[in-house]
């Protein structure tokens, strides 16, 4: 508190117009009785308004992992803004923009849209229309955005309960959804046998309540079980494009009917996209495109826009090439090797995963296999505790977890920094 007076005083004046003293209410879960201010970021570099500068690997949950404002998406967006941010009319780039995502992840029918959470909105929709089934199966702990077929949990009698903190839920979440254990292909047998779920919604890698990785053979499975009952396979690679320039789906092979991405594709613009496979689009495009397209439950007047498409093309052209992802997931290896030898040396019994350019560690001796016991190992005291000592010694980590994200512009001198204070925090917990 004493080394931000200036954010203090933001948040005093925010308190009395702003929900929550924030523009948007994650911004209330930093650490501390209020946010640092950001007044400019650059690469992996964020100062605030109080004149500290922090080694981000936060990067706006993943918004910004190509760094913050990556020269050849601001060089697209400064040409494009003169010439008009949206027109409800498709630009030049448009066409170029689908291409690349058909070449990187293999579906062959795209739409834009204007956050992830709309992408796996529209996916869910496009997914009933071509089923004429309603409901839909996730995995317990996930988060796919602000959905609310996707804002739950298993209860103990293992139906979908809301998630706890789901502001005003609609309707009684067991109408939509089925709710399962990842890592268990029994209990999604289960849940597919009646016939009657028109897709299993699925990161390949749980991420949002931590990195949970699939055991052998359970994607396999996932894509067996999906394809005998007849439900459609959607894959969310929101987060995980952090495995690669196609994502977890090309790097692993994965063949989904439909996938959504957002945050990342435009190096920090808000967009998002998803696309699906020919069956799909055969089965909803008329409905989705026609005369009455426009009430059809998918879309947005700002989605698409020449601004999105501008970021977009030059964000995959030239921001996430294969050669920024092979250096990002170097130093998320050494992110994770420095994390462990602290764990190692100090006999902690705690562990550490990376996924890609992704990587986390846990109040958890073994790595957790499904979101319950990822989520009986949060401890939020100890979680605030690491988060504020590393942010007053210039580190930001992702707030909602122990996690770290790498980008083009992070260096191994970050990541060593980031191990130094680390083992620091420890040595004051445990000393």
């Amino acid at each position: 508190m004493a080394a931000h007076p200036r954010a203090a005083e933001v948040a005093r004046q925010a308190r009395g117009v702003l929900l929550g003293g924030v523009p948007m209410n994650w911004m209330a879960r930093w650490p501390g009785p209020f946010p640092i201010v950001a007044a400019e970021t650059s690469g992996a570099r964020v100062t605030d308004i109080d004149g500290h500068t922090y080694v981000d690997f936060c990067l706006g949950d993943t918004g910004a992992m190509t760094g913050h404002a990556p020269a050849p998406t601001v060089a697209a967006l400064t040409a494009q803004l003169p010439r008009g941010c949206t027109t409800m009319l498709p630009s030049p780039d448009a066409p170029v923009v689908g291409a690349e995502l058909r070449r990187r992840f293999g579906l062959g029918h795209w739409q834009l849209a204007s956050s992830a959470t709309d992408a796996n909105r529209f996916a869910l929709r496009l997914a009933r229309q071509a089923t004429g089934r309603r409901l839909v199966v996730v995995f317990d702990w996930c988060y796919h955005g602000t959905v609310d077929e996707t804002l739950v949990t298993r209860g103990p009698d293992g139906r979908a309960r809301p998630r706890d903190g789901h502001l005003g839920e609609p309707v009684d979440p067991a109408l939509t959804t089925r709710v399962v254990p990842f890592n268990d292909p029994d209990a999604l047998a289960a849940a597919l046998a009646p016939g009657d779920v028109a897709c299993v919604l699925a990161e390949p890698v749980m991420t949002n309540i931590g990195i949970i990785h699939p055991e052998p053979g359970f994607h396999d499975a996932l894509r067996d079980l999906t394809r005998r009952s007849g439900t459609l396979l959607v894959i969310d690679e929101t987060h995980t494009i952090c495995a690669g320039p196609g994502g977890y789906t090309r790097a692993h092979g994965l063949e989904p009917d439909l996938l959504t991405i957002g945050k990342p594709i435009a190096g920090g613009f808000p967009t998002a996209a998803y696309g699906c496979v020919d069956a799909v689009a055969e089965a909803t495009e008329k409905l989705a495109t026609g005369d009455e397209g426009d009430v059809s439950g998918i879309g947005g007047t700002l989605a698409g826009n020449p601004l999105a498409c501008a970021a977009i093309r030059a964000t995959l052209a030239e921001v996430l090439t294969d050669e920024a992802f092979t250096r990002m997931i170097d130093l998320g290896a050494r992110w994770e090797a420095g994390v462990q030898q602290v764990i190692d040396e100090r006999s902690l019994p705690w562990s550490v995963t990376r996924l890609g350019a992704r990587a986390e560690y846990w109040f958890l001796p073994r790595r957790p296999r499904h979101g319950a016991e990822a989520a009986a190992g949060v401890d939020h005291a100890l979680d605030a505790f690491m988060h504020l000592y590393a942010l007053n010694r210039g580190i930001l980590l992702t707030p909602f977890h122990n996690m770290a994200l790498m980008c083009p512009a992070t260096t191994e001198a970050d990541i060593d920094r980031h191990t130094e204070v680390f083992a620091a925090a420890v040595d004051e917990l445990t000393g």
